[in-house]
């Protein structure tokens, strides 16, 4: 069964901000990797982010990372940011196991 993707605000605003050709590689990505198999984790792909409850994963799309949480049978992306943003976002974003 085929998960729901769902944007949080931020990150549609993030997806707005990208230009045209990779905010539709950034769509094709989250399509073919989130839609089915979001907890697949791969060694370049899909990796599960230790020590954080929130975000849960990361996705990686060329330069871009979308960091989104798994529940049921749903999947939020919380964020779209370029690789050089990613640690930033974490460290701002990023809630720690047990918080």
């Amino acid at each position: 069964m085929p998960y729901e993707i769902i944007l949080a605000p931020e990150a549609i605003l993030d997806l707005d901000e990208l230009k045209a050709n990779v905010r539709t590689e950034v769509r094709e990505g989250i399509e073919t990797h989130l839609r089915h198999e979001p907890e697949r984790l791969s060694r370049s792909r899909i990796k599960r982010l230790r020590k954080l409850s929130q975000p849960q994963y990361r996705l990686r799309i060329d330069d871009v990372r979308v960091f989104y949480d798994v529940r049921e049978q749903y999947v939020e992306v919380l964020a779209i940011v370029p690789k050089s943003e990613a640690a930033t976002w974490l460290a701002r974003h990023g809630k720690s196991e047990g918080k």
